[in-house]
């Protein structure tokens, strides 16, 4: 179900939380991880170059459309102009979010599950549909990408750390097939970091600035 409700005032509009798994995890899975998920990654690929191809009406808009299968650039014209967000352009958004936070779980050895194109799995995230006219401020899309700056600078340096983390799982799961619990929360927390970011600056969704935080 792709509808959201608004969340409660002290609740980013963005939210992710993944469960940690009470099974041990398969260790043939994990250790050819990376070959199994090449079928899933053709797919999100696939929707992420063909999203701003929409036929022979919208020639004008192949390029510039997406962010990784995002639509954005439609939605900052819509917003600057007409202070609306066109439902189904977040249905879009939000459905393609949740797939692509599936698969890069899979990736990560979070979970064994492999990735679904539609089901939500362990793999809980919402976005609250905004009321443009009244939570959005026009002008705003146009220098979000710009404010972000100092969180990717932080990403960056928590995309490395969460790759060494990887690292340090994928021989965790082979001899025990665990995913040590406090390296599950930061990897978990990194994901949603960047949400909230995704979030703010490219699906613009909230015009509130994220934390500086890997809590939910």
């Amino acid at each position: 179900m792709l509808s959201t409700t608004e969340p409660k005032n002290n609740v980013y509009p963005a939210t992710l939380a993944v469960d940690y798994p009470e099974k041990k995890l398969n260790r043939l899975s994990s250790f050819f991880r990376i070959f199994a998920a090449i079928p899933i990654c053709i797919i999100i690929g696939l929707m992420s170059n063909g999203a701003g191809h929409w036929g022979e009406h919208a020639q004008a808009w192949r390029s510039g459309l997406t962010a990784g299968g995002i639509l954005f650039l439609p939605l900052v014209l819509m917003i600057l102009f007409r202070a609306k967000y066109p439902r189904w352009w977040f249905d879009w958004n939000l459905a393609f979010t949740r797939f692509s936070y599936r698969v890069s779980t899979y990736i990560l050895l979070l979970r064994d599950e492999y990735p679904s194109t539609d089901e939500e799995q362990a793999i809980h995230l919402e976005l609250a549909y905004p009321d443009a006219p009244t939570q959005l401020g026009r002008g705003l899309p146009l220098v979000k990408w710009f404010l972000a700056i100092p969180h990717y600078f932080v990403l960056f340096f928590l995309a490395i750390a969460a790759f060494v983390v990887w690292v340090i799982a994928w021989f965790a799961v082979l001899f025990t097939g665990r995913y040590p619990r406090g390296l599950f929360n930061f990897t978990s927390g990194v994901m949603r970091w960047a949400l909230r970011v995704e979030a703010y600056a490219f699906l613009l969704v909230t015009d509130k600035y994220p934390p500086f935080s890997l809590d939910s």
